[in-house]
């Protein structure tokens, strides 16, 4: 009975979704989205419009020193976390296919010496980016900055919004936004009604962002993961580039470094056009390992500068002069394990006497790892984070053993 009570509500609102004559983004659209669709998956690259990133004329390819039966001695023994408790990887095939992992790639010294893929993926099987896509919105920020396309990361966000003026946003500055510190209003959860929903289903996400947005922290103050922020960021390239974001990471990412494949990146919608910048980057893991590579290099890519070296280091490196109680607000234990901490929208581990790794992260366990230390680029997609609770804890040991 329950269930069908709880069925019936669902039509309700799908029904009253194309009744309401309210502006789409704030109509229950996003709710008709959630509930037909459910929760995010892997497979949403499949559910959503795109637009499509051209791999350019010239692909890079790897050289390869495969040390399948090394990194497999080494993976065994590597401890993990699940649910409070401790488990050993064992035996790697099993562990990989039974974590629902997809792909597994390691790049060590300039060679791949790891490259398997799992649970019916192939080296052709595109895999979706989630929130690891902000790393990638990093980098277009820092390029339209050496572009002159912007100023720089201390200019207010309302240079480029003038529309968000009158709702107190001119101290927000696009540094702000980069570190999830921009004292925007987000709330988790809340079943379908949440930022979380709104901000992955909607079909407007311009006008959500710009018109759905509050101030309600001191800009600088305090970390909050929020994905507001990446689509403020968006709606900047936009307007500072005037070109679409996909058209500029096929131009200043996709053709320069050679991508082996063609890409997309989800929209909002048809109508409206406009990149899910939270998420949604759709690529093969060999091609997302070439974006770790270009980063583990400082920006060069086969002696040529693709992004400047500064850009790169500033936007991945430990913020220095963080209040103690800037990380306070977030309930993100990683913070609190190995001095994790959060970037120009990179996470990363201070290992100590200026030595880091860091790393783009997304949902499922959606993870390009880059350790200059090691001179290691790891790469794992997955459906699922299989039974692991944080898989950078994984690859920070692993590309710890690979020296």
């Amino acid at each position: 009975m329950k269930k069908i009570s709880i069925l019936l509500i669902g039509l309700i609102l799908v029904l009253l979704s194309y009744l309401f004559i309210l502006p789409d983004y704030k109509s229950f659209t996003y709710v008709s989205r959630n509930i037909l669709w459910g929760e995010s998956d892997f497979y949403d690259h499949q559910k959503f419009a795109y637009r499509e990133i051209v791999k350019g004329d010239n692909s890079f390819t790897f050289d390869y020193n495969l040390k399948e039966e090394l990194i497999d001695d080494v993976l065994k023994d590597i401890s993990y976390n699940y649910n409070q408790e401790k488990y050993t990887i064992g035996e790697a095939e099993q562990f990989f296919t039974e974590s629902d992992t997809t792909s597994f790639i390691i790049i060590k010294d300039d060679h791949i010496i790891y490259e398997k893929y799992f649970n019916d993926y192939n080296r052709e099987s595109i895999n979706t980016s989630f929130s690891a896509a902000k790393s990638f919105v990093s980098f277009l920020i820092g390029k339209a900055i050496e572009d002159g396309y912007i100023e720089s990361i201390e200019e207010p966000i309302t240079n480029y919004i003038p529309e968000l003026t009158n709702k107190g946003f001119e101290d927000i500055s696009i540094q702000n936004l980069l570190m999830m510190s921009s004292g925007i209003h987000y709330e988790e959860g809340r079943l379908l009604f949440g930022d979380d929903a709104k901000t992955y289903y909607s079909p407007n996400l311009r006008s959500l962002a710009l018109e759905e947005t509050e101030l309600v922290d001191i800009p600088g103050e305090k970390f909050l993961y929020n994905n507001y922020n990446p689509l403020l960021l968006g709606i900047i390239l936009e307007r500072s580039t005037k070109q679409s974001v996909s058209e500029y990471l096929q131009k200043t990412l996709w053709e320069p470094v050679g991508m082996e494949f063609s890409a997309s990146w989800s929209i909002d919608s048809k109508k409206h056009g406009f990149e899910k910048m939270e998420s949604g980057i759709n690529a093969r893991p060999i091609d997302f390992a070439k974006f770790g590579k270009l980063y583990l290099d400082e920006g060069n890519w086969n002696e040529e500068q693709v992004i400047s070296s500064q850009w790169v280091i500033d936007s991945t490196k430990p913020i220095e002069g963080l209040k103690d109680s800037y990380y306070g607000s977030t309930q993100w234990d990683f913070f609190n394990r190995n001095h994790g901490y959060y970037a120009y929208m990179w996470l990363g581990y201070n290992r100590g006497e200026e030595e880091y790794d860091f790393f783009a992260h997304g949902k499922y366990g959606q993870v390009i790892y880059v350790s200059p230390k090691y001179n290691v680029v790891i790469v794992r997609n997955g459906i699922t984070t299989g039974k692991v609770d944080w898989w950078p804890e994984i690859l920070f040991e692993l590309s710890s053993k690979l020296d």
